[in-house]
């Protein structure tokens, strides 16, 4: 009797270890999870790129409410006379939709109204912190939904731009809005643990996977279903033509992550469309020439210096320096006029071809 006591005991005992050491994982990767993706961002403003920037671009600032009750900051940019579609923005991680009212401005001049609006925890609109990469669609259901019903904006078709965290938003959000006509997702992702795994292979290697199922988990108590709805999912329930860009040597989010799923599916379906690039990284919409030459006259007036601008203590002098040396260097011509033009081009011919359809 004694024996089969300390057993039970012993069984006891090592299952409450396991539901602690369970638990613990779980707080663990929740805390990682939220350390990178529930942050706010605020654009950096001697870098921000004003209307004034563009000729002949007009906008309207509108406010709409997303899940949580959040209110969301949106402008409708136009430009062209007898607009044939509306092109709603998703924008990337890490910044709010003025990294790409450059674009914005390019859609608007070649026949199109755009709605680009910021994201939760982003520039304008409410709330503390992102979040999580689901909030992405949730917040971009609510612009779409918005557009649709508001009755503020002319009756178009719909049609979506997604870059990165913006492309798996347009993509998965077709669930929801199997009415979208066009999609263009450029290096997008599936599913929204995605980026979470891809980031922390780099710094856990195989360990990630340990954490990927608390992840998953937080990800739906949190947003329900929209957790779990992936790209592929929006594509099977629309009908929407889809262009798929993604280039091979991109770090940020690997292609088997988005571009070889979806292909590997759909090379062969009329609706789709897939570009790929050799080299061109993660960001390939503009072309980096005079971003390239912002920096090395940055490095250069850095070595001009004459204090420690790394010391904690010269942090704040360091960057009031440096936002007037940008302020009185940057040319904001060529800062706001860097898209790759053959590529646009490109994307208002697919729009053109597939939004009246």
């Amino acid at each position: 009797m004694k024996i089969k006591s300390k057993r039970k005991i012993l069984m006891i005992a090592l299952s409450v270890m396991a539901v602690l050491i369970t638990v613990g994982d779980w707080v663990l990767s929740v805390e990682i999870y939220n350390e990178n993706f529930n942050q706010r961002f605020e654009s950096y403003e001697p870098l921000m790129r004003y209307v004034d920037d563009f000729d002949g671009l007009q906008r309207s600032k509108y406010e709409f409410v997303s899940g949580q009750g959040q209110k969301l900051t949106g402008y409708m940019y136009t430009a062209a006379e007898n607009p044939q579609g509306i092109i709603v923005m998703a924008h990337g991680f890490g910044s709010g939709h003025n990294s790409y009212m450059d674009c914005a401005n390019y859609f608007a001049h070649h026949g199109y109204c755009v709605f680009a609006y910021d994201a939760t925890g982003n520039d304008e609109s409410e709330g503390d912190g992102v979040g999580g990469i689901p909030q992405g669609v949730i917040d971009l259901d609510h612009a779409i939904t918005f557009v649709e019903e508001s009755g503020k904006f002319p009756d178009l078709p719909i049609a979506l731009f997604g870059h990165s965290w913006g492309g798996y938003s347009v993509c998965s959000v077709l669930t929801y809005h199997p009415e979208v006509k066009a999609v263009i997702s450029c290096s997008g992702f599936n599913c929204s643990s995605d980026l979470f795994e891809s980031e922390g292979k780099k710094q856990a290697g195989a360990g990630i996977y340990l954490m990927l199922p608390f992840v998953k988990l937080h990800e739906r108590i949190k947003y329900g279903g929209y957790a779990v709805n992936t790209a592929m999912d929006g594509f099977s329930k629309s009908r929407a033509a889809v262009m798929i860009l993604h280039s091979l040597d991109d770090e940020v989010v690997p292609v088997e992550y988005g571009y070889n799923t979806y292909y590997e599916t759909y090379k062969d379906d009329s609706r789709f469309r897939f570009v790929h690039f050799e080299n061109k990284g993660h960001n390939y919409l503009n072309d980096e020439t005079y971003t390239d030459e912002l920096d090395a006259e940055l490095d250069q007036w850095l070595e001009t210096l004459d204090y420690d601008y790394n010391a904690s203590e010269n942090k704040e002098r360091f960057m009031e320096d440096k936002a007037g040396y940008i302020h009185k260097n940057l040319d904001r011509e060529a800062w706001s006029n860097s898209l790759d033009l053959e590529l646009f081009e490109d994307f208002v011919r697919f729009y053109d071809e597939n939004i009246t359809n």
